[in-house]
């Protein structure tokens, strides 16, 4: 069963849904959402650093694992979230440490954030 920071490599569809390459996800879902569906929350890991979104970018190396090792280093994607079968997992080869978990869920939190204007009040 998956767990809460693994990296695992599954297909992940391309923003337009025309294709799936396979990828790198961290799992940010808690365990006792694994053991109550078959599903998992992720976001994306890219090797590109640069591009659009950036305030929910940051950079990972195997100094931020626990567990496992990267072949380069990686950029993790806060905006880019899916829900996705646990049985997509291809393989797992990794596990990030606490302070990138945490990282994820403010950026998650901040992306998440209502601002609401005057005219929605």
């Amino acid at each position: 069963m998956p767990e809460q920071g693994d990296i695992v490599l599954i297909p992940v569809p391309f923003t337009d849904l025309s294709a799936q390459k396979r990828r790198p996800v961290i799992i940010v879902s808690n365990d006792a959402y694994h053991q109550a569906t078959s599903d998992m929350v992720v976001v994306a890991m890219t090797s590109n650093p640069a591009g659009s979104a950036a305030a929910y970018r940051f950079t990972i190396t195997d100094a931020n694992l626990d567990r496992g090792k990267l072949n380069r280093p990686g950029t993790v994607r806060a905006d880019k979230i899916y829900t996705l079968a646990q049985s997509l997992i291809v393989s797992t080869f990794g596990r990030v440490n606490l302070d990138v978990l945490n990282r994820i869920r403010q950026l998650l939190d901040d992306l998440t954030t209502l601002h609401l204007n005057d005219e929605r009040r």
